[in-house]
C-alpha cells in the first residue's frame, strides 16, 4: 500500500468552500409600487360600490316596506269604524295589481321622492291634477319606483292587456280592466296623464287608471305607462270581501 505524505493529509482535510449567497431581491420599482396601489384602490372602490348597491337595492326595500306597513295600517285601522270621508292626508286607499304579485300598494297624495320613497304609489298633483277614482270622469294617474324604495312597480311589465287592476277605497272597489301599455315613452311626455290618454287609444270622456314609472330597469332615462278602464264598482260589506279579480 502506498504511503500517505503530510501533505496529502492537509490536502484531504481542507474544509469545503462556502456556498455562492443568493443575490438581494432589488426594490419595487416605482411603476409597479404605483400599479399595485392602484389595484389596491380599485378593490377597495369595488368593495364600496358594492355596498352602495346593496343599499340601494335592497336594505332601501327593507325599510320602505317597513314604513309602507305601518302607515297601511294605520290607514286601515281609521277604516275600522266603517264609511267615512275620503282622507288624501294619510292615503287614500289600496291598489292592487295580480299581475304583478305584490299585495296591496297603499295609495298616498303626490308623487315627490319624499312621498314614494316610503314605499308607497302616489297620484299625481302635477304636471296635470290627477281624476279620483270616485270622481264621474278622469283619469286617476299613479306613480312608484321600480328600484329600491320598496319597488312597487318593479314588476309593471308582467301586465298585460285584459288584466285587473283594483282600487280599494273605504267603502268601495273600482274594479278596472287594462287595455293599453307603453313599454318606452320620454319622461316629459306628460300626454300619457290627460283625462282622455289619447296616446292609450282613448277617444271619449271616461274613468281611467294609469300607472306610470322607471324603465328600463335600474334606471330613470324613460318612464314606462299601463291604462286601464272602470269596469265596476263594488261596494264593500262588513267583511271586505274582495272581488273576484283579487280571489
Amino acid at each position: 500500500m502506498a504511503a500517505t505524505t503530510d501533505h496529502d493529509e492537509d490536502k484531504a482535510e481542507a474544509p469545503a468552500p462556502a456556498p455562492a449567497r443568493a443575490p438581494r431581491p432589488r426594490g419595487r420599482g416605482p411603476i409597479a409600487t404605483a400599479v399595485s396601489v392602484f389595484g389596491e384602490l380599485l378593490i377597495t372602490a369595488g368593495l364600496v360600490l358594492g355596498l352602495f348597491v346593496v343599499y340601494s337595492l335592497w336594505w332601501t326595500n327593507v325599510v320602505a316596506d317597513r314604513e309602507a306597513h305601518k302607515q297601511g295600517d294605520q290607514v286601515r285601522d281609521r277604516w275600522a269604524g266603517g264609511p267615512g270621508n275620503l282622507d288624501t292626508k294619510d292615503g287614500i286607499g289600496f291598489l292592487h295589481v295580480p299581475a304583478m304579485g305584490n299585495g296591496e300598494v297603499l295609495v298616498r297624495k303626490g308623487t315627490s321622492s319624499k312621498v314614494l320613497n316610503h314605499g308607497v304609489a302616489g297620484y299625481y298633483e302635477d304636471p296635470i291634477k290627477s281624476a279620483l277614482p270616485q270622481d264621474k270622469e278622469g283619469n286617476f294617474t299613479l306613480a312608484a319606483h321600480r328600484d329600491g324604495h320598496g319597488a312597487k312597480f318593479h314588476k309593471i311589465d308582467k301586465i298585460k292587456k285584459g288584466d285587473a287592476i283594483v282600487f280599494e277605497s273605504r267603502d268601495k272597489w273600482y274594479v278596472y280592466k287594462v287595455y293599453s301599455t307603453l313599454p318606452e315613452t320620454s319622461k316629459y311626455n306628460v300626454k300619457a296623464l290627460d283625462p282622455i290618454p289619447k296616446e292609450s287609444g282613448a277617444k271619449k270622456p271616461g274613468r281611467y287608471i294609469t300607472l306610470t314609472t322607471c324603465t328600463p330597469v335600474y334606471t330613470s332615462n324613460y318612464r314606462y305607462v299601463v291604462w286601464g278602464e272602470l269596469e265596476r264598482v263594488e261596494k264593500v260589506d262588513n267583511k271586505r270581501t274582495p272581488p273576484a279579480e283579487l280571489d
